[in-house]
């Protein structure tokens, strides 16, 4: 079958040649991906657009930060359990929201637009550390060459909004920008809808629930969201429902922990392995070393097999909390 690629698909694709950097061929082929039919026709393209994209944003988070001629370009390292970015407009409470979770030190302060550059701090969740990102403003100047991908390389959205200012209004206008740089904000869809390129797992975070009048505008935003996208009600500055951001963020970003141990020893349960639910045995013997994935005959696990010690293969699916025991 076949492509039948529009006109403006083969300009993309020049650009994408000519282009330097990694964000320039990525905007590129997101663009490509974009313009793109969808039909069994394209099927295999889209999917070698996929990995491309998917290997530039793994070279560009080795090079955190990327000079480019009259701007700067930023990525940032993911570390921990998963990474979440912070997305909202001027002074709904990001940084504090970062100081009040994390050992970072974002500037806190009562003008906007504070936050210049992505700030990372680690938010502790049980024995685990995930990475929150403080973000500037999306209607901040000079962000919108670095600022999408950013978002789009995050493992999930958090989307904060201050509850006595039209939270609805906030949201529509987040959820805007997201869709004009092609990202769908859904924890439902698999696969992008037409004309976007990421679909991003995300949350609502309404914050300054302090404020004497918050609580309709809150009711509002609930019911904007019912059955759509999680809403969390939180204070930074009081730290009223922080405990529940902690674990939502953390459930949101659908991961499990698994605990490895030594044959006839004991797991050290302070220290898991994190990896994407659904991961198998042979996806974490290759976080231990690619050797020993190779090299894997058996392993038994303890927590979700049919009892304790069994002998499962490389393909078992673990559960959070998993124990296992690797064989070479």
């Amino acid at each position: 079958m076949p492509a039948n690629l529009p006109p403006q698909y083969f300009e993309a694709e020049k650009r994408y040649r000519a282009a330097r950097t990694p964000q320039e061929k990525i905007e590129a082929l997101e663009e490509m991906f974009a313009l793109m039919p969808k039909h069994k026709g394209t099927d295999r393209l889209r999917a070698e657009l996929r990995t491309k994209i998917a290997k530039l944003s793994e070279e560009a988070e080795r090079r955190p930060f990327v000079a480019k001629k009259g701007s700067q370009l930023y990525y940032v390292r993911k570390e921990g359990a998963g990474q979440a970015a912070l997305v909202g407009l001027a002074n709904v409470g990001k940084s504090r929201l970062v100081a009040a979770l994390t050992q970072a030190a974002p500037q806190v302060a009562d003008y906007p637009f504070t936050t210049r550059l992505p700030i990372p701090g680690m938010m502790e969740y049980e024995n685990v550390q995930v990475q929150l990102v403080d973000l500037p403003a999306i209607t901040a100047p000079e962000v919108s060459s670095w600022l999408p991908n950013i978002v789009k390389n995050a493992d999930l959205v958090l989307i904060v909004v201050d509850v006595t200012l039209d939270p609805v209004a906030q949201l529509d206008t987040v959820l805007e920008w997201l869709a004009k740089h092609r990202m769908a904000a859904s924890n439902e869809l698999k696969e992008p809808p037409p004309g976007m390129t990421h679909v991003k797992r995300a949350l609502v975070i309404a914050n300054k629930t302090d404020m004497d009048n918050s609580q309709q505008a809150l009711e509002l935003l609930l019911s904007r969201c019912s059955g759509k996208l999680p809403v969390i009600a939180v204070s930074a500055s009081r730290g009223d429902g922080l405990e529940e951001f902690r674990e939502m963020v953390y459930k949101a970003l659908d991961v499990v922990r698994v605990y490895t141990k030594p044959p006839g020893g004991k797991a050290d349960l302070t220290e898991p392995s994190v990896v994407k639910r659904g991961s198998t045995v042979g996806d974490v013997a290759e976080t231990v070393h690619k050797d020993f994935a190779r090299n894997l005959k058996y392993a038994q696990v303890w927590g979700s097999g049919k009892f304790d010690g069994q002998r499962v293969r490389r393909d078992y699916v673990l559960q959070d909390g998993d124990i296992i025991e690797l064989h070479t």
